[in-house]
This record gives C-alpha cells, sequence and structure tokens, in this order.
C-alpha cells in the first residue's frame, strides 16, 4: 500500500475557548469567595459549592468520552459537503508499537487494503523506530498517545502535560517526518489543563465511540461483539496492539478480532479513514485555504519477514 498524498490540513496552534463547565467553575469560585467576604457566616455553604464544582471537574476528567472539558473526537465529525457519502469510520489502534504484534497487525490491514490511525507511545516508538516508519510507509496515520504512557497523566500540572506531549511530538515527527495532529491521553483520563496545551500544540483530542476492552478481555467473541453492536457511520473502534490481552491459545486477542471487524465493515458497506483523513474531508473547501501537511519520508515498504 503506498503512502497517500499529504492532506492539506493545519497543525498551527488552535484558539482556545473554555468550555462552559470551566468558565461556570471559574464564575463559581469567584462568586464563592465573594460571598465569604460580604458574608463569612456563608463559608459553609460557598466552600461546599466549590467542593461540588471540583467533584465535577474531576468526574469530567475521568469519563475518557466527556466533552465537558472541551473539544473531543467521539465520533468522526459531519462531512462539509451535506451531499457526500457519510460512510467513514476510523480504526484506531493503541499503546504500539509492539515486535510481535504490529507487524501482524500491519499485515492484516494490508490483505485488506485498510488504512487505520495507530497512536504510539513515544518511548516505545524509540526503542522499535522501524515499525513506525512502516506504518507511515503503508500510508497509515501516526498519532500521539503521550511519549510515557503515565498512569497519573491525568494528575498533572499545565507544564508536565506539555513536556510530556510535545516528547511524544518530537518523537513520533522524526520517525515519521510528518508531526500527530491527534492526541489520545494514556486510559483517556484528563484533566481542564489539558486542552490549552492541545490548542498551543495544534492537537485535536479523541476518544472513542465503542472500545472492546481487549487489554484485558480473553474472549475474541466478546470483543468483537462490543465493538460491533450498533456498528455505523462515524463510529471510531479503539483496539490495542500493545498491552494485548492473550486467548486461551495464548495469541494476541486483537488478531483474532481484527478480521471480524474488517469484515463485518465491508458486509455494512463503510469505508475505512484515518483520523487525518476524515479531519480534511470535514473541512470547508476550497481546501488551498489550509496548509499542507509535512510528507512522511519515502520508507521502502518490505513485508516485515524481510526485516
Amino acid at each position: 500500500m503506498n503512502a497517500p498524498t499529504p492532506l492539506p490540513v493545519t497543525a498551527a496552534p488552535r484558539r482556545w475557548k473554555p468550555a462552559p463547565l470551566i468558565t461556570g467553575t471559574a464564575a463559581l469560585h469567584v462568586g464563592a469567595a465573594a460571598a465569604m467576604l460580604a458574608q463569612p457566616a456563608t463559608w459553609p455553604w460557598a466552600t461546599g459549592g466549590v467542593i461540588a464544582s471540583h467533584l465535577v471537574l474531576t468526574a469530567a476528567g475521568l469519563w475518557p468520552k466527556s466533552a465537558w472539558l472541551g473539544p473531543n473526537w467521539r465520533r468522526l465529525p459531519r462531512l462539509h459537503d451535506a451531499q457526500a457519502a457519510q460512510d467513514g469510520i476510523a480504526l484506531t489502534i493503541d499503546d504500539g508499537p509492539d515486535p510481535e504484534v504490529t507487524p501482524r497487525v500491519l499485515d492484516l490491514l494490508d490483505a485488506h487494503g485498510v488504512r487505520a490511525t495507530f497512536f504510539c507511545i513515544g518511548e516505545r516508538a524509540l526503542r522499535y523506530p522501524h515499525i513506525v516508519e512502516r506504518m507511515a510507509a503503508r500510508g497509515h496515520a501516526v498519532e500521539n498517545h503521550s511519549q510515557r504512557h503515565r498512569h497519573n497523566f491525568s494528575l498533572s500540572a499545565p507544564g508536565a502535560l506539555r513536556r510530556e506531549i510535545e516528547a511524544g511530538q518530537r518523537t513520533l515527527g522524526e520517525i515519521t517526518g510528518a508531526r500527530p495532529l491527534f492526541f489520545r491521553a494514556p486510559a483517556g483520563l484528563r484533566n481542564p489543563f489539558l486542552e490549552p496545551v492541545l490548542c498551543d500544540l495544534g492537537l485535536h483530542l479523541a476518544s472513542w465511540t465503542r472500545r472492546g476492552f481487549d487489554t484485558r478481555e480473553r474472549d475474541a467473541t466478546k470483543v468483537a461483539q462490543r465493538l460491533l453492536h450498533g456498528l455505523a457511520p462515524r463510529d471510531i473502534l479503539l483496539i490495542h496492539d500493545g498491552h494485548a490481552a492473550r486467548g486461551a491459545d495464548g495469541e494476541p486477542v486483537v488478531l483474532s478480532v481484527l478480521p471480524q471487524l474488517l469484515r463485518a465493515a465491508a458486509q455494512a458497506h463503510l469505508r475505512w479513514v484515518t483520523l487525518r483523513e476524515a479531519l480534511e474531508e470535514s473541512l470547508p473547501h476550497p481546501s488551498h485555504e489550509h496548509a499542507p501537511l509535512p510528507v512522511q519520508k519515502p520508507i521502502d515498504a518490505a513485508p516485515f519477514d524481510k526485516i
């Protein structure tokens, strides 16, 4: 599969607009402070309101598909052209690259002529750069899943968030020749400081429509059922090539699930697109209004058994 023509989308900084929940929380803090200054006896109510607002913010960050803290790609955007076929779905693959699983996933995708979006961990990409190069050479999108995939990512301050995400941007950009346009937080967990950082780096937050929990579910049938139940246009599906659970036969579950997904989509006449392609398709035309994406490195896409 040849690498696609670079898409005319921009990685320039986006303008940050606080979500209503953020604005409301800030206003509540100001109101609580003013109330306690005017009437000190109101401190229990004011304090309770502030605590409640922080609990709501925490809940929003613990819900991966929440848009309360800012924009979040839970589904693909509607196409700007209302007459265009709204039949796209996206396959997103997290936590790789994995030296055993990822090459086999890439070969399965090649066999079906499908392009996917790989959310890669920077440290793993540094360990296996040739696999990330193959992803790009075969036309897949390589996006940012943080540099180290720390479980305490959502507890980080703005500076720490920026350093972690920028490290992933540098790592993946240097390997593929194109900086990521999307970011997925480790486990999907985040805090109110994340969206301003993403806007400054020109990144879009992406979660998913449905997931199969294939990092802990060992039954491929159950994983496939979770992913395929209610499958519809504009869905974003999440599976894992890294940290993949193993079936009773010792094989990574994702390798049994993936062919089922690809067959089901073909039978439903759904079209697989990367998140980058979906972003480009959703933009108003003429597309020359948008800065071109950097060209990926030309790499010989030899089969993995030749490496």
